[in-house]
């Protein structure tokens, strides 16, 4: 019913299943997606395939990135082979398997660069990271992305 759509570029290869009430045709360097029926399913759906293939076209031509940051003392992340390793405070190390097609690095041991062609895929893997150790209000410590505002509390007073 629906068609397969596959997308290679210098970042990788993507495929998707289009849904069953829109079409796909490339006319002149174009890709062109139409709807079947004009009811508000039809029209989501038509909205939907054309945000999701755009996204995949600019995937595999420049790629996506997500940068996390980590602040506290101590607190740091290193890649070995295919695993993230993160010191976050904890008992124990985190240690985090980077999915096929993303690409992890760390500057300065607290800067995370989180890349690869499929939005979906680098934004679920950043906010996993970010997840082991969200920010907290009253020190600011932990996982953030960069340029995230952490709206801080003020501590207890005593009398």
């Amino acid at each position: 019913k629906g068609q397969t759509v596959r997308i290679e570029g210098p970042k990788g290869k993507l495929t998707w299943d289009l849904p069953g009430r829109t079409s796909l045709k490339v006319e002149a360097g174009q890709v062109l997606v139409a709807r079947e029926g004009d009811d508000a399913q039809a029209r989501a759906l038509h909205g939907l395939s054309r945000a999701l293939l755009s996204n995949m076209i600019k995937g595999v031509s420049e790629g996506f990135v997500r940068k996390l940051e980590i602040h506290g003392v101590g607190f740091k992340a290193a890649v070995q082979g295919s695993m993230l390793n993160l010191n976050l405070g904890y008992s124990h190390q985190i240690n985090y398997p980077i999915p096929a097609q993303i690409k992890i690095t760390v500057e300065e041991n607290t800067k995370l660069t989180v890349e690869g062609p499929d939005k979906q895929v680098v934004g679920v893997v950043a906010s996993e990271i970010r997840s082991f150790y969200p920010p907290e209000p009253y020190k600011g410590k932990g996982v953030r992305y960069a340029g995230e505002r952490i709206i801080r509390k003020e501590g207890k007073t005593v009398q």
